[in-house]
């Protein structure tokens, strides 16, 4: 818990200081605005017969969605926008191509400005989950071998939810942080996956030591209660290219709360032309109801990218 006030004051004070500055006169219209980018990345490697060299021929594939569309009446904001990825890739000798990257994602935030300042009283919603199945493979086994791969996700299995007021610093579009200290959150999940016999001698004990994201045998859902932070900043570092930051944190009241959920995406955008760019993408996650230990992934493409 500690860990996580710290942070939250990191990101708190300086915006503190410039929110006593009056903020700049908003040239906003009022009324809805609406942003799309939609991307390609497409990775190919092939070698014949003869290649003395080794490697294995593979292809590869990355298509992503992102839809911004935010509402303004003079004081009132309304910022949404939705996510979507999903990558796979295949090697000549898999029977299975493996997902890459697999996110479907909303995330909303309602603001109502204080006075003249870059505060705003906010109310946020944030929903989470991915578009197909998830597998484990047995390395031990042949592709051919029953058992080689398990499926252990699907679609809203797990989907997260979480929601609560708080205050928000805004100081465009492209750069806020919104602070939640009493947020809701549930954790959904397939029943089938937390299914146990509990007439099996040892068997709730062996799926208490690895619970599946959290949820209690036989359950469907979690519930938790707790504090977040989500911040987002996006900036030009030169002409054609742009990073964008996003990080989300959170530490549940009710269990562990020193344990602090860390959710960060890094996206480096250099633009070729109006419809070729390079994307470096880095995402950070920590999550002990998932796994022990920080998940990381990483993909550099270069494809077709499409703003709308």
């Amino acid at each position: 818990m500690k860990k996580f006030l710290l942070l939250a004051v990191l990101f708190a004070a300086p915006l503190a200081l410039l929110a006593q500055q009056e903020a700049p006169k908003d040239t906003v219209p009022n009324g809805w605005t609406r942003a799309g980018n939609i991307s390609l990345l497409f990775n190919q490697a092939a070698f014949n017969a003869e290649w003395t060299g080794g490697g294995t021929s593979n292809y590869s594939g990355n298509l992503s969605l992102t839809y911004d569309f935010n509402y303004k009446h003079d004081k009132l904001s309304w910022n949404n926008r939705l996510i979507g990825e999903y990558g796979i890739t295949k090697n000549k000798d898999d029977k299975y191509s493996r997902k890459t990257n697999d996110r479907l994602e909303l995330n909303s935030i309602l603001g109502q400005q204080v006075k003249e300042s870059n505060w705003y009283y906010s109310l946020f919603f944030n929903f989470k989950t991915q578009f197909a199945k998830g597998y484990e493979f047995n390395s031990d086994l042949s592709p051919e071998d029953e058992g080689y791969r398990t499926e252990t996700t699907h679609i809203l299995s797990p989907a997260y939810i979480q929601f609560g007021p708080g205050m928000l610093w805004k100081k465009s579009d492209n750069l806020f942080v919104n602070i939640s200290p009493a947020t809701v959150k549930f954790i959904l999940v397939d029943k089938d996956f937390t299914t146990v016999d509990e007439s099996v001698p040892g068997a709730l004990d062996a799926y208490n030591a690895n619970k599946y994201f959290g949820v209690d045998a036989n359950e469907s859902s979690r519930f938790e209660f707790g504090a977040s932070v989500s911040a987002y900043a996006k900036f030009n570092i030169m002409a054609n290219i742009s990073a964008e930051n996003i990080l989300n944190l959170y530490s549940n009241y009710l269990e562990d709360p020193q344990n602090v959920d860390v959710d960060y995406t890094f996206n480096l955008v250099m633009k070729v032309n109006k419809y070729i760019s390079t994307n470096v993408t880095l995402q950070a996650i920590y999550d002990d109801n998932a796994v022990q230990g920080f998940q990381i992934r990483e993909t550099l493409g270069v494809g077709l990218s499409y703003g709308f």
